[in-house]
């Protein structure tokens, strides 16, 4: 076990918007979470991130420090740093040799494939390369645990299916632990082997599909009778995590 919520709850001023709430992330496991809007998913991820505190219940993280990386829905690059810079941010923060970081930085920005564009400033890449640009800066300290937040929420659909795979090749080389926030249930059922579905918020769990299948996934595997039979299955529980 890498990170765990144990029967979190989380109350802001407006009421509660999460739990309780139970989740275990095994070494190496990808686990997608999905659920109507408002159920508390993005809650979820800023408690295994550290970035907040539960109201009750406890959290449980086994990364030390930086070995945790975060992916939210917009790529957050500083507009006045260039792809190089913005990738080593994290290093040069936690005290690394400027050259060695930015060495580590253009090796994750081949990783990501985006070798030959490390000099580019955000506003000068399009929205799947300023992304590719946040998951290296996500890399490139190489982390036990990612967390990603709907990274590809505002993108088109062919990008999404790029990048989805190259996520799941990223993580063939060193088998972090992650955590995948979406709506879309195809998208779920592609990218993890174990798929969480919350009820309505505040969020609770409505239920686990475990999806079989090789990671990454081979070429044709979103037509295969076996894909179709796991969305189908895990639609139908979110429908009913919706009713409850």
């Amino acid at each position: 076990m890498i990170a765990a919520l144990s029967e979190v709850e989380i109350d802001y001023p407006r009421g509660r918007a999460l739990g309780p709430f139970s989740l275990a992330i095994a070494a190496g496991e990808i686990v997608a979470l999905v659920g109507p809007s408002g159920c508390g998913k993005s809650t979820a991820m800023r408690l295994l991130a550290g970035l907040e505190a539960p109201s009750r219940g406890e959290v449980a993280r086994t990364p030390g420090r930086g070995e945790t990386a975060v992916v939210f829905q917009a790529p957050t690059l500083a507009p006045w740093l260039s792809a190089r810079a913005n990738a080593a941010l994290p290093l040069e923060l936690a005290g690394v040799a400027h050259a060695e970081a930015a060495r580590r930085a253009e090796a994750a920005l081949a990783r990501v494939g985006l070798a030959g564009a490390e000099g580019a400033r955000p506003a000068q890449l399009s929205g799947g390369m300023a992304m590719r640009v946040s998951l290296a800066r996500a890399l490139v300290t190489e982390p036990k645990l990612m967390l990603l937040d709907e990274p590809f929420a505002a993108l088109d659909e062919i990008t999404r299916r790029a990048l989805a795979d190259d996520i799941l090749e990223l993580w063939a080389e060193a088998r972090p632990g992650i955590v995948f926030v979406t709506h879309n249930v195809e998208e779920a059922v592609y990218m993890a082997s174990r798929v969480v579905v919350m009820t309505a918020g505040p969020g609770r769990t409505a239920g686990e599909v475990a999806v079989e299948g090789p990671l990454p996934r081979p070429q044709g595997y979103r037509i295969t009778q076996g894909f179709r039979a796991q969305v189908e299955a895990v639609s139908a529980r979110l429908a009913q995590g919706m009713a409850a």
